[in-house]
C-alpha cells in the first residue's frame, strides 16, 4: 500500500503506455499538418503560376477562348427557357435548338436596328465636320482666349518668351476595312459559337446529370447540384433582369430622341442599351455618341447636347432607382470587383470582354463560394491550409451583390 500511495510500482506500470501514446498521437498530427501546408504551399505557387500566365493565354488565344466564353454565357442564361420546355415534354435536342433560334431572332433584329443605321452616320460623319466645328465654335473661342490669356499672363512673369503652342492634327475618321477583311474570321468564330450554345443547350440535362452522379459520395452530389443550380439561377437572373432593364431604357430614350426630331431614335435606344451592359464605362460612352449626333444634327449647340443629357438623366434614375429595386439585395456585386473584371476581361477581349465582364464575375463568385475563399494571410501567418470554407446561406448567392446605385451608375 505504501508503494502505491508513493506513485510507483504497479501503478507506474499501468501508466507508463499513456505517454506513448501521446507522443505518438502527437506526432502523427503534426505530420499531418506538415503534409497539409505543403500540398498547401503547392496549390499556392501553381496558382500563382496558373494566374500569372491565364491572361496572356486568353488573350493570344482570343479566337478560340472568346467564342467558346460568350457561348457557354449565353447558353447558361438559356438554360432555365430549356428547362420551362424540356418540363413539357419538349425533346431536348428540339428545345434547345428553339431556345437557339429564339435567341438569334432577337439578336439580329436587335443588330440590324443598330448597324445599318449606324452605318450611315458613320458614312456622313465627314460631310457633318463642319457644322460640329460650328457648333462647337463658342467653346472653342472660349478655351483659344483662355489660353492666349493664360500664355500672356506667362509671358509677363517669365523671364523668356513663351513657347509657341503645339498644332494637333485631328486623326481623320477610321475605315472599315478592317472589319470587312475579317469579316470571314468573325464569321467562322460566330457559327463556332452557335454550334457550342446548340449541343450544351442539347446535352445539359445528361451533362448535369453525369456531373451529379459521377461524385462519391451523397454530399459530394448534393454539393455539386446546388453549386450548377446556383450559377445557372445567378446568371439567368442577372441577365435577364439587366437585359428588361436595358431594353426598357433604350426604348424610352428612342421614344424622347423621337420627340426632339433626332434621327435615327431606334439606333441610339439601341446603342444606349447595349452600351449599358458595360459597367460604368458603358452610359458615359453612350452620352459622348449621343452628344457627337447631336452636334451633326442639329445647328444649336445647346439642342445637340439635350440626347447625351436625356440619356445621363434617365441613366441617373435607372442605376439609383430602378436597377436596385429590380435585381434587390441577392444579386448585389461589389463595385470594385466589377471595376476589377472589367478592366480585366476589357484588357484581355476588348469590348466583347467587357461586356462578358460582369456575367464572368457572377459565376467565378458563385464556383468559388462553393469551393472556398483563398485564405493566403492564414496560410502565410497562421496554422492553416490554402483554402478556407465559407458558411452556406439560404439561397447560396449571398456574395452575388452589386454596389449601391447598380453596376452602372
Amino acid at each position: 500500500m505504501g508503494d502505491v500511495e508513493l506513485g510507483g510500482g504497479p501503478m507506474d506500470s499501468d501508466n507508463e503506455p499513456a505517454p506513448v501514446q501521446t507522443r505518438v498521437d502527437h506526432h502523427a498530427g503534426e505530420v499531418d499538418r506538415r503534409r497539409d501546408r505543403l500540398l498547401a504551399a503547392l496549390t499556392l505557387i501553381c496558382g500563382v503560376g496558373l494566374i500569372i500566365g491565364l491572361p496572356f493565354a486568353l488573350r493570344y488565344g482570343a479566337e478560340f477562348f472568346l467564342p467558346v466564353t460568350a457561348a457557354l454565357v449565353i447558353a447558361i442564361a438559356l438554360v432555365p427557357l430549356l428547362e420551362w420546355m424540356e418540363r413539357r415534354r419538349v425533346p431536348s435536342g428540339l428545345a434547345a435548338f428553339l431556345c437557339l433560334l429564339l435567341f438569334l431572332i432577337v439578336a439580329n433584329v436587335a443588330l440590324a436596328s443598330i448597324v445599318v443605321p449606324a452605318t450611315e452616320w458613320f458614312r456622313a460623319l465627314p460631310e457633318r465636320i463642319p457644322q460640329i466645328q460650328a457648333n462647337l465654335a463658342p467653346l472653342i473661342d472660349f478655351y483659344a482666349n483662355l489660353q492666349r490669356f493664360v500664355d500672356n499672363t506667362v509671358q509677363m512673369l517669365a523671364s523668356g518668351p513663351v513657347a509657341a503652342a503645339q498644332a494637333r492634327a485631328v486623326a481623320a475618321p477610321t475605315s472599315l476595312m478592317d472589319y470587312v477583311s475579317s469579316a470571314p474570321s468573325a464569321a467562322i468564330q460566330t457559327f463556332f459559337a452557335i454550334l457550342v450554345i446548340y449541343f450544351f443547350l442539347a446535352g445539359w440535362t445528361r451533362l448535369r446529370e453525369r456531373t451529379i452522379t459521377s461524385r462519391g459520395s451523397f454530399g459530394g452530389a448534393l454539393a455539386t447540384a446546388r453549386v450548377i443550380q446556383n450559377v445557372v439561377d445567378a446568371t439567368s437572373a442577372y441577365l435577364g433582369t439587366i437585359t428588361f432593364i436595358n431594353v426598357g431604357l433604350g426604348l424610352i430614350v428612342a421614344a424622347i430622341l423621337w420627340l426632339i426630331g433626332m434621327p435615327s431614335p431606334l439606333m441610339w435606344g439601341g446603342i444606349v442599351a447595349l452600351l449599358n451592359y458595360i459597367p460604368y464605362i458603358g452610359p458615359i460612352l453612350a452620352a459622348i455618341l449621343l452628344g457627337l449626333g447631336g452636334l451633326m444634327t442639329f445647328s444649336d449647340v445647346w439642342l445637340a447636347l439635350l440626347p447625351a443629357a436625356i440619356q445621363i438623366g434617365f441613366h441617373l434614375i435607372e442605376a439609383n432607382v430602378v436597377t436596385p429595386m429590380l435585381l434587390g439585395r441577392r444579386l448585389t456585386i461589389n463595385p470594385l470587383l466589377i471595376l476589377i473584371s472589367l478592366s480585366f476581361w476589357g484588357w484581355v477581349w476588348g469590348t466583347p470582354g467587357a461586356l462578358l465582364a460582369v456575367p464572368l464575375l457572377i459565376i467565378i463568385q458563385t464556383v468559388m463560394r462553393a469551393a472556398g475563399k483563398p485564405d493566403i494571410a492564414g496560410f502565410l501567418f497562421e496554422e492553416g491550409t490554402l483554402i478556407r470554407a465559407l458558411p452556406d446561406d439560404d439561397d447560396g448567392n449571398s456574395e452575388l451583390r452589386r454596389g449601391s446605385g447598380g453596376h452602372s451608375a
